[in-house]
C-alpha cells in the first residue's frame, strides 16, 4: 500500500576467451550468494575483467566493490584502475568492443538515460542480449513503462533489441527466446 517492494536484478556471468564479464552485481544484501554462484564455477573476483551494470540503481550495482581489478562499465560511465575514467562513445550511439565481432556493450536508453546491454554474439544460442531493466521479464508489458525514466526511447531500444536478439536475459527474470513471425 504504501509502495514499497523488493527487487534484485538478474546477475549474468559471461565466460570464455579472454573476456570474463558480470553483467549486473545484485544488491548489496546478496554478496555472499553472488560470490559462492561465482566460486560454483570456478570463477573468484579477480578472474572477472569487466563489469557491466546496465544502469545505475543499487539492485544492479550492489557488489561492485567486490571486483577491485575489472575494468566497470556503469551505465556510459567506464573505469579502469583506481577510479581512472576512460571516454567511449556510448552517448553518441557507438558500442563499446569488449571482444570484436563477440562481446559489445551498447546504448539502449529509457528505463534510464544512460542504460545499457551486452550483446554476445555467435553463442550456442545464437545472439544473446543481457538487457538489465530494458525488459523487467517476459512479457512486461503492463509494467515495464511505470519505471521508464522514458518510455519513448526506451520502446525504441526494446525493438532494436527485439530486432537483434535471438535470447534476451531480462533485468529480473529468468532469460526468454525471442519469436519472430
Amino acid at each position: 500500500p504504501d509502495g514499497t517492494f523488493r527487487a534484485d536484478a538478474t546477475v549474468t556471468l559471461v565466460a570464455g576467451g579472454h573476456v570474463t564479464a558480470l553483467v549486473d552485481t545484485g544488491g548489496p544484501w546478496g554478496h555472499r550468494r553472488l560470490l559462492q554462484l561465482l566460486a560454483d564455477r570456478g570463477v573468484s573476483p579477480r578472474d572477472v575483467t569487466h563489469v557491466v551494470c546496465t544502469h545505475g540503481h543499487s539492485d544492479h550495482v550492489g557488489n561492485l566493490n567486490l571486483f577491485p581489478v575489472a575494468t566497470v562499465l556503469v551505465g556510459y560511465d567506464l573505469s579502469r584502475g583506481s577510479g581512472c575514467y576512460v571516454p567511449n562513445g556510448l552517448a553518441e550511439g557507438r558500442p563499446y568492443v569488449l571482444h570484436p565481432g563477440h562481446l559489445e556493450v551498447v546504448a539502449t536508453p529509457g528505463h534510464t538515460l544512460s542504460h545499457v546491454s551486452l550483446v554476445a554474439r555467435a553463442t550456442s544460442l545464437g545472439t544473446v542480449v543481457v538487457a538489465g531493466d530494458l525488459f523487467e521479464k517476459e512479457e512486461d508489458e503492463e509494467e515495464w513503462r511505470r519505471w521508464s525514466e522514458d518510455p519513448a526511447r526506451q520502446e525504441r531500444s526494446r525493438r532494436r533489441v527485439m530486432a537483434m536478439a535471438d535470447v534476451i536475459v531480462p533485468g529480473h527474470g529468468p532469460p526468454f527466446r525471442v519469436i519472430r513471425e
